[in-house]
């Protein structure tokens, strides 16, 4: 018979609710000897509370996506690639080491490149500028179109 859990379930508001929820997980798993069945009591606890610190986590920490040559430097990491390995993705020697050194941007035929051979996604290798802008009259023409300005306020604020 399983014993009963003292697992209080609610949302975490607090830094202090989050850090106790991380305690009791470390010390759930790490408790017994034998793994933790999905289906008992403390594998159930371990589960909800993992969801409740994935929700907190996503609200108050949110995790920025990385930089393109982040991105390129964590994939070529993984693949164990050297610049040299990769060079003709970018044009050659120097242009890879120009890019991966931030003095040159990356092109679209080196983003669409590095995405098809190293499956790094476009999303890691495209940031918007937040700086390029467009005119105030360009905006007040673009603004009339409801299917356009409808967009900028769910997905440009």
């Amino acid at each position: 018979m399983q014993k009963k859990s003292d697992m209080k379930a609610k949302l975490l508001k607090t830094e202090e609710e989050y850090i106790k929820a991380c305690e009791r997980i470390y010390s759930l798993i790490n408790s017994k000897d034998n793994p933790i069945e999905p289906d008992s009591l403390e594998g159930e606890e371990i589960e909800l509370l993992s969801l409740l610190v994935e929700k907190y986590e996503r609200d108050n920490h949110p995790v920025d996506p990385p930089n393109s040559i982040e991105a390129i430097k964590f994939r070529m990491d993984q693949m164990n690639l050297k610049q040299v390995d990769i060079a003709p993705l970018f044009g050659g020697k120097t242009r890879v080491s120009e890019v991966m050194n931030g003095k040159r941007p990356l092109t679209l035929k080196m983003i669409t490149l590095l995405n098809r051979y190293l499956g790094i996604p476009l999303e890691s290798l495209v940031q918007g500028n937040k700086k390029i802008q467009l005119k105030k009259e360009e905006t007040d023409k673009l603004s009339k179109n409801q299917a356009i300005s409808g967009y900028w306020n769910t997905n440009l604020t």
